[in-house]
């Protein structure tokens, strides 16, 4: 990302539920390549060849959005929507800290880290 934002400047003020939440995050997904994280303005975004997660702290939840070429049915994604460009869908799973994430919501994570590998 072309800016002077850091993922410490993104949490800060943040519950330390939604920092350890985030790093659970990493580790879940720290393995897989290419994988590239950056600050924008209110997110961190992991990148491979596109955007493929971006990862919204709020103020007591981290929102998890992702995509995929169809709409997934999961009990852990909070909401999905045909993207504006209207050939992917765009789902969100929120966490409020540790210990949620599920091996369910990484397999969905992988489905939305192989859509951004095409």
């Amino acid at each position: 990302m072309c800016n002077d934002i850091t993922v410490d400047d993104i949490f800060a003020g943040k519950p330390d539920d939604l920092v350890l939440a985030f790093d659970e995050v990493l580790l879940a997904v720290m393995d897989w390549e290419p994988n590239h994280i950056g600050a924008a303005t209110k997110a961190i975004v992991f990148t491979n060849k596109r955007a493929w997660l971006i990862v919204r702290p709020m103020s007591k939840l981290l929102e998890l959005s992702f995509y995929s070429s169809g709409e997934l049915s999961s009990s852990a994604i909070h909401k999905s929507n045909l993207a504006i460009k209207k050939d992917k869908f765009r789902h969100s799973i929120r966490i409020s800290g540790p210990g949620e994430i599920t091996p369910e919501m990484v397999d969905l994570l992988k489905i939305g880290f192989d859509y951004g590998m095409r």
